[in-house]
């Protein structure tokens, strides 16, 4: 079993910046692929950045192409999600998540663990 745990959301204005940290506990953190989701009121859960388990490989869902960096540190059992440039739009609760795979997958269906998400909320 896998323990996920986000932290690092907030308030800020648009134009500004955040980073959020999900931190892994349970099993061999470098064995698996992560990703970050986002739901946001009334909508369904969409995938936003995702990461291979050796960080060799990584994907954007487009509206976040250029502004938008996940990393991770096996070291440390944690990936990131680097937010800059964040729109109104953005605001959302952020899930991190964990595939029992090495290869990023960008399909919510494919992710085995969860994180109990992180509000980010950007102001116009």
């Amino acid at each position: 079993q896998v323990q996920l745990v986000e932290s690092g959301g907030g308030l800020v204005q648009a134009g500004g910046s955040l980073r959020l940290s999900c931190a892994a506990s349970g099993r061999t953190f470098s064995n698996y692929a992560m990703g970050w989701f986002r739901q946001a009121p009334g909508k369904e859960r969409e995938f936003v950045a995702a990461i291979s388990s050796s960080s060799s490989t990584t994907y954007y869902t487009s509206s976040v192409k250029g502004r938008f960096t996940i990393s991770r540190d096996n070291a440390k059992n944690t990936v990131f999600l680097q937010m800059n440039s964040l729109k109104p739009e953005d605001t959302a609760v952020y899930f991190c998540a964990g595939s029992d795979t090495y290869y990023a997958k960008t399909s919510l269906r494919m992710y085995d663990y969860w994180g109990q998400g992180t509000q980010v909320t950007v102001s116009s």
